[in-house]
């Protein structure tokens, strides 16, 4: 039997969903380009972009109530982040579903959070424990991703045996996400995949068909966070917008949207993007604003 590819793997979770099939250059491992349909970007809003209101150690909003907020904006589908999750009972996911469902709004990904770096045998395991937890619970709701982490170096640990253990960690959750219909998506979140060259260096170990990249555009800290987003978006399975960037050695500035999306286009991005907002305006005034803007340039 031949290997599982990226497409097929896709293909199959798509099917499954009712969705459209997706082309092999969405999701191949290796950054070529290929000749193809041309890129096909969803959108989608993230709840961490209201943080704050959803936090379960004193909420004023709900799961359920971001998805009422979201179906009043132009979108494709919503990213219900795992913190949030008041339980995780399959009659609560289902009632998360039926409303997503109800106002036509698809599940574009499960964000989770997780550090395999640790160097503790049974800290770690409890992590990939954790996401394998989530993993299943996403295919539950019909999300396409499930983001994760790498994580951070520890006091006294070195950066090679901490890759080793990451890329261990996700292999072992790549099998859960291949069984089920999942892509695992790992974030430039710092840490260990603080460059591109640290991302992808925990990215091209895997050969599962069930790994690629939460391209998150915010995150790079470094000279010039466009052209390191160029690097990495071939390997894109999902996307975070964030409206701010961070060049090294420089105050928060606005980002420029357009060229993100051109980014994305350039790389034949399929998938979603999710608008990640964390700027300092309130979420309820600004999140519709950049909603529109990205309507507008995706299309």
């Amino acid at each position: 039997m031949a290997s599982l590819t990226r497409r097929d793997f896709l293909n199959a979770s798509a099917f499954a969903a009712g969705a459209a099939i997706l082309p092999s250059s969405a999701f191949a491992i290796d950054p070529i380009k290929r000749p193809g349909p041309k890129a096909n970007m969803k959108l989608s809003l993230a709840a961490y972009s209201f943080n704050k209101a959803l936090d379960l150690k004193k909420p004023t909003m709900t799961l359920f109530d971001f998805i009422e907020f979201a179906a009043g904006l132009p979108l494709d589908a919503v990213e219900l982040t795992s913190y949030y999750f008041a339980e995780t009972s399959d009659a609560y996911l289902d009632k998360l579903k039926d409303l997503c469902a109800k106002k036509k709004l698809a599940i574009s990904g499960v964000p989770v959070g997780n550090n395999f770096c640790y160097v503790d045998d049974a800290k770690r395991e409890l992590e990939i424990k954790k996401t394998k937890e989530w993993i299943v619970r996403a295919s539950r709701l019909g999300a396409q991703t499930v983001r994760i982490f790498a994580g951070n170096l520890g006091k006294g640990d070195t950066l090679e045996k901490a890759q080793q253990r990451v890329v261990s960690g996700i292999n072992e959750c790549c099998e859960v996400a291949a069984k089920v219909g999942v892509l695992l998506a790992l974030e430039n979140h710092g840490g260990i995949t603080d460059t591109p060259e640290h991302l992808l260096a925990l990215v091209k170990p895997v050969k599962s068909p069930a790994l690629g990249v939460n391209v998150d555009t915010g995150n790079f800290k470094t000279p010039d966070p466009y052209a390191d987003l160029k690097t990495i978006a071939p390997y894109g399975v999902s996307v975070q917008v964030k409206t701010e960037v961070t060049p090294t050695g420089k105050p928060k500035e606005e980002a420029d949207l357009k060229r993100m999306i051109q980014i994305l286009r350039d790389a034949n991005y399929h998938g979603y993007v999710a608008l990640e907002y964390e700027a300092a305006e309130e979420a309820k005034v600004a999140v519709p604003k950049y909603i529109k803007e990205l309507r507008a340039l995706i299309g």
